[in-house]
């Protein structure tokens, strides 16, 4: 794909967007335009309807986990550095529980543990599955995941079979493989999970 500007760019930009836009949608839509995409060319590059891309942008609907990972695959940025800060600062050794950095939508909360280093190796996250909530679709992404259900029980996909977790079950998933992570039950499912790379 061709676009007048590169990615790195536009994630170098993305923090000046930032400051001036505030919605997830003003800033998807400010990404497509640092790099040059159409919305319906954006649509063609990640198998969303261009419907639902000027809904996103418009914030009228907040897109699943799977849908938002999918437009961002397109624009060359991993779904942690969309939402945390863009400029590296000091690292900090402890992250207050307002830190954390929240990645998930429709109910589904997956809260990031950054400590400011765009470099470090691991990613950590703290997830909430409310009932009948899911991950949207299938996330694929490149690396390695681990995780503990801590409460409640969750249906784990991975490459089309499906797992049923308890609390105090763990998994190990290579995150190359297509999975989704959904809450069938009646009461909310809680998980700590760790991966590598740490952007995904």
């Amino acid at each position: 794909m061709s676009v007048p500007q590169s990615r790195e760019g536009a994630i170098r930009q993305l923090a000046t967007a930032e400051s001036g836009v505030r919605s997830m949608g003003e800033r998807l839509a400010a990404v497509r335009h640092q790099l040059g995409l159409s919305q319906r060319r954006a649509a063609e590059l990640s198998g969303l309807t261009h419907g639902a891309i000027c809904m996103i942008e418009q914030d009228k609907v907040s897109p699943s986990v799977a849908s938002l990972q999918k437009l961002l695959t397109v624009y060359g940025l991993p779904l942690s550095r969309f939402f945390a800060e863009e400029e590296s600062r000091t690292p900090e050794v402890v992250i207050k529980a307002e830190q954390l950095i929240e990645l998930g939508s429709q109910g589904v909360s997956l809260k990031l543990v950054h400590n400011g280093n765009n470099r470090r190796q691991l990613g950590f996250m703290l997830e909430t599955y409310p009932p009948g909530t899911d991950t949207g679709g299938l996330v694929k992404h490149q690396g390695e995941e681990v995780g503990t259900v801590l409460e409640g029980s969750v249906t784990l996909t991975v490459a089309g079979q499906s797992y049923q977790l308890e609390a105090g079950d763990s998994y190990v998933i290579d995150t190359g493989e297509p999975h989704s992570f959904s809450n069938p039950s009646g009461q909310t499912c809680r998980i700590v999970s760790a991966h590598t790379p740490a952007s995904f």
